[in-house]
């Protein structure tokens, strides 16, 4: 099998790949299916202390470590308070009455609006405390990964529902925003009427001078609560929208991590939503996986990754979850193509069952793309053959 990376590249996908060989044969001995390679004997290295240790240390929830996946959602920090309203005897005349109305009314509009900030703190408690409890608990699922497991380990995998469960509470607290939005939107409504009945007021006949100064103050203080509700406004839909993004990266990364958790090795965050920073340059190279036979490649395209299914169970997710995460920091809107390649050697049944192999080895590599984040959208499966070819091996070209 094949994965193939630019020069700078080959040295750090052959660290995460185990059994991976290269081109460049002084770099590492090849590994086939046929036993260890001729050019040297295998040096034995001993474990680290983490590897040693049978319990590693789990972060405690609430302090996920520098590198955990994702960040803490960020959440705005205003305390919305009421500018008041201000008490006057009323006038007798008809404009004083209606200054007393729209004052009782701003007064309870701003009763409400004091129920709604204590609201929009209490959702906002419960979500970071709903925030640093999944937090934790991804750090310690992230932590086990990274010092070493066994596949499907049943500890990371309650972890895990853990994690999903809370995940969901964060996707009820935004629930919980939303009806609040809704209603701090009436409250909008509502404050926009008094201010414009307001106004109207100061063009009604039969007003005294102390008329039109209450009028004047009580314009004042419905135009400062038609600011606090539009900040309010603002700030709860800015919230919204930020987390609603963040639950669905979050989602994506906890498919990624139930991979990496089947697999018992971290592969790292989805492919769906990686933060691309800095461009990088396209690998110019394939990292190989398998044996040492010359590679195949259609037309004038250089694959990105060439597996070789030379012997079962060939450990490829790390090396291609590298060369893909590379891609896609240069170039975010990449698009993948994944080439099943037959050997043509035998007679016509040899043929047919080559076909057949690999294309359930390109079946295979697509469902590992797709658990690692990377939408189905930009993925395309096909099939070739090739008289290079020794064994099936599985293409992936970048377009």
């Amino acid at each position: 099998m094949v994965l193939r990376i630019t020069r700078p590249l080959v040295l750090s996908v052959a660290l995460f790949a185990a059994g991976c060989s290269f081109v460049d044969e002084s770099l590492m001995p090849a590994l086939t299916g046929d036993g260890a390679s001729d050019q040297g004997q295998p040096v034995a290295i001993a474990p680290s202390e983490a590897e040693k240790n049978p319990d590693p240390t789990l972060s405690a929830a609430g302090a996920p470590p520098a590198g955990a996946v994702g960040t803490p959602l960020a959440l705005g920090t205003t305390n919305f308070v009421t500018p008041g309203v201000t008490l006057a005897p009323n006038t007798g005349t008809f404009v004083g009455q209606k200054v007393s109305v729209l004052r009782s009314e701003l007064g309870a509009l701003q009763e409400r609006l004091k129920l709604r900030n204590q609201q929009l703190q209490q959702i906002r408690t419960t979500t970071i405390g709903n925030s640093q409890t999944y937090h934790g608990t991804i750090a310690a699922i992230n932590t086990r990964l990274q010092v070493g497991t066994t596949p499907g380990n049943p500890v990371l995998i309650n972890q895990w529902n853990q994690g999903q469960l809370q995940l969901e509470r964060i996707g009820a607290d935004i629930s919980s925003m939303n009806s609040l939005a809704n209603a701090v939107a009436s409250d909008s409504s509502m404050s926009a009427y008094l201010l414009e009945s307001t106004r109207a007021a100061y063009g009604l006949s039969g007003a005294i001078e102390e008329d039109h100064r209450q009028l004047a103050i009580l314009e004042d203080e419905t135009n400062r609560t038609v600011v606090l509700v539009d900040r309010l406004l603002n700030e709860l839909s800015e919230d919204i929208s930020r987390q609603t993004a963040y639950v669905g990266n979050e989602r994506s990364n906890l498919t990624t991590l139930s991979h990496s958790i089947k697999n018992g090795e971290l592969l790292g965050s989805s492919l769906a939503n990686r933060a691309f920073l800095s461009p990088a340059p396209v690998a110019s190279s394939s990292p190989v996986i398998g044996s040492r036979t010359q590679n195949f490649s259609s037309g004038s395209r250089q694959p990105l990754v060439v597996i070789r299914f030379d012997r079962p169970d060939v450990p490829y997710e790390q090396a291609l979850y590298t060369a893909v995460n590379r891609t896609l920091q240069g170039r975010p809107q990449s698009v993948f193509d994944v080439v099943a390649i037959s050997p043509m050697q035998g007679g016509a049944a040899s043929v047919a069952l080559n076909q057949s192999k690999a294309t359930r080895n390109a079946q295979r590599v697509l469902r590992s793309l797709t658990d690692m984040g990377l939408p189905a959208s930009r993925i395309s499966l096909s099939a070739s053959s090739s008289g290079q070819a020794a064994t099936s091996e599985v293409h992936i070209y970048v377009r």
